[in-house]
């Protein structure tokens, strides 16, 4: 009787896991996902004209500064005059004004920050050109995808060859292109190359061949 009893609690507790194990199974559907392009990090970011900067001179409050770099590139600093910052990144920045103000105060602590990227804006928008109702350029944002453009340019126009659809991506360097099955997205609801878009992206949606 016992032995019975054992082997009934056992046959429970397979069925009981069975569940668990097909769910654990269980695959979830892909996300559509182009390869990513390589987003410098911060400390490796390039001031650019018009982009708003913090320079602040530790203990020295009248010498801490913050404004645009001017269409010359440069920013203009107390007592040392102007002071190259287009293109260089914060830390150089830093440190030519923390060489040039030492001529004048004992071992100056100095740093730079970005406080407003605006010559950055530009970089990161996403494009869509060709037969679409309104041919764009927007901000990029996180989550957006090539349906979320295509759909923020008013769509297709009637002479679009949707399934010719192509998105060009900046990758090290370099412009690499990738198919898109615009029509397949719209109206199949085939979403395997509705990518993610990544800053800088531009979707090119070509007219019909007749």
């Amino acid at each position: 009787m016992l032995k019975t009893r054992r082997v009934i609690s056992t046959k429970v507790v397979l069925l009981a896991l069975l569940p668990l194990f097909f769910f654990g199974c269980a695959t979830t559907p892909p996300v559509a996902t182009a390869p990513e392009s390589s987003v410098p990090a911060a400390t490796e970011y390039h001031i650019g004209i018009d982009d708003v900067i913090a320079v602040s001179v530790w203990r020295n409050a009248e010498l801490s500064v913050t404004g645009p770099v001017r269409p010359d590139g440069k920013i203009t600093m107390p007592i040392i005059g102007d002071v190259q910052a287009g293109g260089k990144t914060p830390e150089q920045v830093a440190a030519t004004i923390r060489e040039r103000l030492g001529e004048y105060i004992r071992d100056p602590q100095v740093a730079v920050s970005v406080v407003q990227l605006v010559s950055h804006t530009y970089l990161t928008r996403i494009r869509v050109t060709g037969a679409v109702t309104q041919p764009i350029s927007i901000p990029h944002r996180p989550g957006m995808t090539v349906l979320d453009a295509v759909l923020a340019a008013g769509g297709i126009t009637e002479f679009a060859a949707p399934n010719r659809t192509t998105l060009y991506r900046k990758q090290a360097g370099k412009s690499q292109a990738f198919p898109v099955y615009l029509k397949k997205i719209l109206y199949q609801g085939e979403l395997e190359t509705n990518y993610e878009l990544m800053p800088g992206d531009i979707i090119s949606v070509p007219e019909r061949r007749f």
